[in-house]
């Protein structure tokens, strides 16, 4: 049966590609293209003939004469306008009036389990579409989303192949799967990397509880549903979507050199009393290390694609290709991606279809550390000494400063990451009984992972090298699947129009894990390399998996009366495995959304400021299942080293290690959102603008306990916690043209949230995180009631000590002039952990964005900017010392080097004393505004292309993150991280600036 599926896919696809059409005789069509709301002629118009590449455009009063098959069709198309199909049928006289997009009431929106327009929507939904993220030349959809929607905040990495941080209206969730829902065509991923952005039709955001609920399992941290191209019809349609460019480092630290750091260095000493460590500190620029290991990257990006569709069946069939160069040597990531998809029309009321997608990634990763390697590396050691042998810290006896050299620790890595995955769905929707809609739809992913890491034997350094050559891999395969049953009654009659559904999941997660390690495996130059090579003494071998199902019934009804009041309901129940055996199985996910469109209202018929005024509000619960399998069940392990004696016999032990809670309930988030939608001159201004609130209800994540109980770990999941996001957002556009062709858009979007902890089960002990990579365990971010998640938490510098006399007369006698004071701020005479306080907030209060479109004759140009305020980073880099590392230009250059030379910034013993503790020094702020992109494209004119046989040739010039404006001392204050973990910057791999050029060409 599959083969003769197989063949028959082929077959038709085949068919469909190279039919050729019934020519019939042509005729000369006249007519004028105007403005549906003002009446005005528009020019520059594309009058194309459906299903060809004859084509012309409007002139300058928006006239136009083509010559066209008698029974051929029209297709009118202008940026800002909605496409419009007129049939000729023997007509030589056809006039089109174009309506707006922004004026277009009836635009339809992607919701869960369906479409809505947009007039009817209840929820707050967010819609963007495939072109406004192609156009971006991005390397990942999500990342070229940033700055365009209200409230989602998106924090990209510039690690090749790294998937953005999307959070939507605050943190959702703390503990365990903390990352949006993607839903691609009907099926549930953790994130769309093996999508192609040229793939994408549409993406819509949910983003408050009500038009989130009815994925309710998986709901809590936001969804983001994507809509595939599918074939149109016509003749089969060749498109070529291809940029190769340039990623360039931008706001590379400036790090003292040589001398200066000599210097610096010598200061320190003195300060400690000990004799310099530098004889001489005239030693030249030295080693920079930033333009040793970075470099200006290669990035190319290729996709192709055909698709077409007859009144039985529809096609479309892509390849992608990139090739993307971190700006750290030697690393690379390349991605395949194939996909198709094929609609087939059985009979009138029955539609199958399948779409599939398969892609292949392999990556060289960069060394983890490498970023914190090159800003602590000492500017006076060498790359290389002059007998070739690498420059060795050790050498020069730095004490407790850096001791390894960037370039042995880039040049004896050798990490490899290949991923393999096929993703995918099939479907068959029935219509019958006039107003029912039967779909079934079964989805899923099979995918592998490995991970091989390789350290040969070698010396480098006293710190840089192994008598063993070791190799490990790590093989990870996933194998999920989701089924689906919905069945939809959609009716009007009169003024009633009643939509109601219901549907059943069932789903299951399956992960399969295998670790290998072995010494002395001999080293391969084509890259085989097998652990069956190692030594058999040291090989080891361990798996792990995990199953996870879930079962889940839902129900949704829409109504709205005379196009003026609109209800929504729904509700769906999901049972989790990873509660089974618990007290709470099931959880259940209610909503409910009101709206009301004033302008349908008799006494609004007269007006003349509105065309749209909308007043909705909503109502939801969401919940999150991303929590660990039996969370409840209490674990042994049973080392080697736990004996128990019976009787004077020895027998394998065993010990408690973690302490589980009698039980763990859902987490639910209640939220609430009240929306306003306006549009004024004809919908040439359009603003909408939502309050919300949401509440997360018994939080689930772990907190310490103490190890006395008999625990490894030292922590205790449960339901913790409660904590709110509460917030605004304001997204307003303006699009018009002007009387000489001009078109063009600008819209703006402002969210504001406000992130508090609303109560923590363990009373006023709070949740320390935030210390992995700092010195001795520096712990920079708490968790209380009162304050925002993983705030900023430590001493309060004051100023700096001047001289001997004012540090013996402080709380702080063992400091040193040159270190920082802390504020007293119980005023007991002495500096302990008493006198921390709140720092800072790594949760964004605002983020923005503008964005612009203009389009004047057979030029188009795009500028997209983009920014947040209102939060803080931890320079962990700057804090986290241990020695003498290397000093940022800044530091050494308004350092402290005697009394009255400053009061803000330290002396050079930077690491010495308390200068550690987290203090408020080393948090700034993370405010930015960013060219986001920038692109100027030319459309070759039509006539031209004719001629050719090609429908659009367009070129462009890209450029992203080319200006970034900030005041953080570090690479970019653009810094992820774990919802108790944020905004702390140790070994972040920063963005960079990046040029295209592109083409886009369909014939």
């Amino acid at each position: 049966m599959k083969q003769i599926f197989t063949k028959f896919s082929v077959l038709t696809f085949l068919c469909l590609l190279f039919m050729n059409a019934v020519s019939a005789q042509n005729i000369t069509v006249k007519g004028t293209v105007t403005d549906g709301q003002d009446k005005t002629s528009i020019p520059a118009v594309s009058v194309m003939v459906k299903g060809t590449t004859v084509g012309t455009q409007t002139d300058a009063n928006g006239k136009y004469a083509i010559s066209v098959p008698a029974n051929g069709t029209l297709v009118f198309t202008y940026i800002g306008y909605n496409t419009q199909e007129v049939a000729v049928n023997n007509q030589t006289t056809i006039n089109a009036a174009l309506a707006s997009s922004s004026q277009q009431l009836d635009q339809v929106v992607v919701v869960g389990y369906g479409t809505q327009r947009k007039i009817d929507v209840t929820g707050s939904v967010a819609s963007v579409k495939g072109e406004d993220i192609s156009k971006q030349a991005s390397t990942n959809a999500v990342g070229a989303l940033q700055g365009k929607v209200a409230g989602v905040s998106i924090v990209n990495s510039g690690q090749p192949g790294k998937a953005p941080t999307v959070t939507i209206r605050g943190t959702g969730t703390i503990y365990g799967q903390t990352g949006v829902l993607y839903v691609v065509d009907g099926v549930w991923y953790d994130d769309i990397n093996f999508l192609n952005p040229a793939d994408i039709a549409n993406i819509s955001i949910l983003k408050d509880a009500s038009s989130q609920s009815i994925y309710g399992i998986r709901a809590a941290n936001g969804v983001v549903l994507v809509t595939t191209t599918r074939g149109k019809k016509g003749d089969p349609t060749i498109n070529y979507n291809g940029s190769i460019g340039i990623q360039s480092v931008t706001n590379a630290v400036k790090m003292a050199n040589a001398s200066e750091y000599a210097t610096a260095v010598n200061e320190s000493y003195k300060i400690l009393n000990q004799p310099p460590l530098f004889p001489s500190t005239n030693l030249g620029e030295g080693t920079d290390w930033y333009k040793q290991i970075l470099r200006n990257a290669m990035v190319t990006n290729h996709q192709v694609s055909i698709n077409g569709a007859t009144e039985k069946s529809s096609y479309n069939f892509s390849l992608g290709y990139l090739n993307q160069d971190g700006i750290v040597k030697k690393n690379n990531y390349k991605r395949y991606t194939a996909r198709l998809s094929n609609d087939f029309q059985i009979f009138p009321g029955l539609k199958i279809g399948y779409n599939v997608t398969g892609v292949s990634s392999v990556s060289r990763d960069a060394p983890t550390s490498i970023f914190r390697d090159m800003y602590t590396a000492a500017p006076v050691i060498p790359v290389f000494n002059a007998d070739g042998s690498y420059g060795d810290p050790s050498k020069l006896n730095l004490g407790n400063g850096p001791t390894s050299n960037p370039q042995a620790t880039l040049d004896f890595f050798n990490q490899r990451n290949a991923k393999y995955k096929v993703t995918g769905n099939v479907f068959a929707e029935l219509k019958f009984a006039k107003h029912f809609t039967f779909k079934t739809s079964a989805g899923g992913d099979f995918a592998q992972e490995e991970n091989r890491t390789y350290t040969p034997k070698y010396y480098a350094t006293a710190s840089q090298n192994t008598t063993v050559s070791i190799l490990g891999i790590d093989r990870i395969e996933t194998r999920n699947w989701i089924l689906e049953n919905t069945l939809t009654y959609d009716n009007k009659w009169g003024d009633h129009n009643l939509t109601l559904l219901v549907g059943q999941t069932a789903q299951r997660y399956k992960s399969y894990t295998l670790n290998g390690t072995a010494q002395n495996v001999p080293y391969s130059t084509d890259g085989d390399l097998y652990l069956s090579l190692g030594d058999a003494a040291t090989r080891l071998i361990k798996d792990s998996g995990s199953l996870n199902t879930a079962d889940s019934y839902f129900g949704r009804a829409n109504y709205s009366f005379k196009n003026k009041y609109l209800l929504n309901a729904s509700i769906r129940a999901d049972a989790a495995s990873q509660f089974f055996g618990g007290s709470d199985l099931w959880g259940y996910f209610p909503s409910v959304g009101g709206g009301w469109v004033i302008t349908n209202e008799d006494f609004m018929k007269d007006q003349k400021i509105f065309t749209n005024l909308k007043l909705r509000g909503s109502w939801g619960k969401v919940g999150n299942a991303g929590v660990p399998i039996n969370p409840t069940t209490l674990s042994i392990d049973q080392g080697a080293g736990l004996i128990a004696f019976f009787n004077g016999q020895p027998y394998t032990g065993a010990s408690v290690t973690t302490i589980v809670p009698p039980a763990l309930f859902w987490e639910r988030s209640a939220g609430t959102d009240i929306g306003l939608e306006m549009g004024f001159l004809n919908n040439r201004l359009s603003i909408e603008a939502d309050y919300y609130s949401r509440k997360t209800e018994q939080a689930i994540f772990d907190i310490p306990v103490l190890g006395s109980l008999g625990t490894s770990n030292g922590k205790i999941i449960g339901n913790q916690a409660d904590f709110r996001n509460r917030g605004f957002e304001l997204a307003a556009t303006w699009s018009d043209k002007t009387a000489g062709g001009l078109a063009y858009s600008i819209s703006g979007n402002v969210g504001m949230n406000n992130n508090k902890v609303l109560n923590v089960t363990s009373g006023d002990n709070p949740i320390y995180a935030g210390g992995g990579g700092l010195v001795n365990a520096v712990i920079p971010t708490r968790t209380i009631t009162g304050s925002p998640i993983g705030e900023f938490y430590g001493y309060k510098v004051s100023g700096i000590f001047q001289t001997p006399a004012q540090v013996a007369a402080s709380a702080q006698p063992n400091a040193r002039p040159g270190d920082f004071i802390y504020v007293d701020q119980n005023g007991d005479g002495k500096i302990d952990g008493k006198d921390r306080v709140s720092l800072g907030n790594p949760n964004p209060k605002y983020t923005y964005g503008v964005n612009t479109n203009f389009a004047y004759k057979n030029f188009d140009l795009t500028v997209d900017i983009q920014g947040v305020a209102g939060v803080d980073v931890y320079n962990g880099n700057l804090g986290a010392r241990f020695g003498n590392e290397n000093y940022t230009k800044k530091l050494y250059d308004n350092r402290w080097t005697g009394p009255g030379s400053t009061n803000t910034y330290p002396s050079a013993n930077l690491a010495g004393g308390d200068n550690i503790q987290a203090n408020s020094f080393y948090v700034e702020s993370g405010a930015y505004i960013r060219l986001r992109n920038i692109q100027l494209g030319y459309t070759f004119p039509q006539a031209l292309m004719s001629k050719w046989k090609v429908q659009k040739l367009r070129v462009f010039a890209n450029a992203q993150n080319a200006v970034n404006l900030f005041g953080y001392r570090g690479f970019s204050p653009e810094v992820g991280g774990t919802p108790t973990n944020a905004g702390v910057d140790i070994n972040v791999y920063p963005l960079f600036a990046t040029y295209n050029l592109g083409i886009n060409l369909t014939f």
